[in-house]
């Protein structure tokens, strides 16, 4: 299980509005038995949403919004296989936390 992977939500009522999380723990912390994930949601263009906060990441050639401040840990045996790796994004995901632990 690698940062920045992707995986479908485990939580089968919330995945409607929220398909996917994506781990952004450390790798140097495999040994724990949770990951700390961030929920990505159904991308609405019309939708108005801080994107400092709320940046748009691409899964799989489709747009959601990370919800960075939902961040949660998950049970890492919940999450079954990647579907994909957004590492080539990780800088909007960094830039969301620094925006919830700073503010800016």
């Amino acid at each position: 299980m690698a940062q920045y992977d992707v995986y479908t939500n485990p939580s089968h009522s919330a995945a409607s509005g929220i398909p996917y999380v994506v781990v952004i723990q450390s790798d140097l912390l495999d040994a724990l038995a949770t990951r700390l994930t961030m929920p990505l949601a159904e991308f609405d263009v019309a939708a108005k949403v801080p994107t400092a906060l709320c940046p748009g990441i691409v899964v799989n050639g489709r747009r959601f919004h990370a919800l960075a401040h939902y961040a949660a840990p998950l049970p890492a045996k919940v999450l079954r296989r990647a579907v994909d790796n957004v590492a080539a994004q990780a800088h909007a995901l960094v830039s969301a936390i620094d925006a919830v632990l700073s503010g800016i």
